[in-house]
Order: C-alpha cells, then structure tokens, then sequence
C-alpha cells in the first residue's frame, strides 16, 4: 500500500523523506516534486529497481530514464569526455529547468536501459528533491505518469495513474514550473537542442554555442540518442 507525505515544509518533511529514502534502499519507486513536473524515481544502481519504474510507466528499455543528481560535483564521477561548453552551461543553469546528455562513465555498474553509453543529467531546483537526492544520491526519474498520458502536475494526478506501483508519495503541491526541462546533447562536435524547454534557445546561446533542435540537416525526428528526460518528461 502507498503512502502519501507532505513536503511543503522543511520543518515537518523529515518523516517523509525518511521514509522515501528507505523506499529506495529496498528497490521501491517513490514519486517526488521537482521544479518542472512530478517524477518518479529509483536508485539508478539498482537494476531491478530501474525496471520496475519503466514497467510501472509502461514504458521499454529503449526509453531508459535520466538521471537526477544532488550536486554539479556529480557530473564527473558519471561522466566522462565533458566539453567545456558543457560545463559551462551545467556551471550557470544548475540546479534548473536544464538537462545535458554526456557519454557515460563505463565503470558504472548500473543499467538505465539502451543508453548507446550515455547519460542524461539534471540537478533539479527544488528543496524536497534536493533534500532527498542529497541522501538517496543518483536517481533514475522519470516523469510521474503513464506512458502516453501528460505529466503529472501534483501528488493526486500522480497516484492516479501510478497506483501501489509507488511505494512512497512525497506531495510538496503544484508543480511551479509544468515545463519539461531543456535537454542538450553534447556527446558529439556541436552541443545541439534534442527538446526545447523550460530553458529557451536564447538562454543557452549566451552561454555558449548551441545549435537549436532544427539547425542541422541531418537532425533527427525524435530526441538524439540517450535517456529520455522526465516530464514530458520533466522530474
């Protein structure tokens, strides 16, 4: 049976997110607030765990989930081969609406799904989620719905759709930000736009060179290679 705690608070979520935290260790799903949609997580070094979320979104392998992480410091300890441009553009939009596709580390012993050996990473600007990432660390998260039906904005969408899949609901309200975040690849030459988001084209390019989702010819129909992100996927 789910349960159900809020976290609006930082002085009362402390059973809440104890007992999220303790969802995770056991291989449970838990559904957690962040700053563009609701997302639903499991510890990304779990396998078991990885595919029951994707089983309880009605989702494949080959949509593997991204990563939420605590802390920009994560990024080298999954990644590998990270442009300058890259970082720069983790360095000014973290935590936030921003998610970038690197190459994986291969040392990790994790299984996302069909990854082609990337990772997509996001700090998400949100207290509760932080404060959960902060002791879970990585998780795989994904947006908080059924495949095929929109985002999930708040708790009771959520459980709507999820049911007793999730062990643990975390309700920290409405989403503030019902955007799905920016993704940018940058695992090959030219960092380029895969989804537009909650971080506009503009935003990027003062930051550094970014090409837009169209700019290249050979630009693919559907998002570049790589996990997708939650919210739209957006958590």
């Amino acid at each position: 049976m789910s349960s159900v705690h809020p976290v609006t608070d930082p002085n009362s979520w402390g059973a809440g997110i104890d007992e999220a935290v303790n969802a995770v260790s056991r291989g449970g799903l838990v559904v957690l607030p962040t700053d563009t949609v609701y997302g639903i997580g499991a510890d990304a070094f779990d396998p078991d765990a990885v595919a029951a979320l994707l089983a309880a979104k009605g989702r494949g392998r080959h949509m593997p989930p991204p990563v939420l992480v605590p802390d920009s410091r994560t990024l080298d300890g999954l990644a590998t081969e990270v442009p300058d441009d890259a970082r720069r553009l983790v360095e000014a939009l973290w935590p936030g609406g921003f998610t970038i596709i690197l190459r994986a580390q291969p040392s990790l012993a994790w299984d996302l799904g069909e990854t082609h050996g990337t990772v997509a990473l996001r700090m998400p600007d949100h207290d509760a989620a932080l404060a959960l990432l902060r002791r879970t660390g990585p998780l795989a998260v994904s947006s908080a719905n059924a495949t095929g039906h929109p985002a999930a904005l708040d708790v009771e969408d959520a459980r709507a759709q999820l049911g007793d899949a999730v062990s643990v609901y975390l309700d920290g309200g409405t989403a503030p930000g019902g955007v799905a975040s920016t993704i940018v690849d940058a695992t090959s030459a030219t960092l380029r736009v895969v989804r537009a988001g909650a971080v506009p084209l503009e935003r990027l390019r003062e930051i550094a060179p970014v090409d837009g989702p169209d700019d290249r010819a050979d630009a693919p129909e559907e998002e570049a290679p790589g996990p997708e992100e939650p919210g739209a996927g957006g958590g």
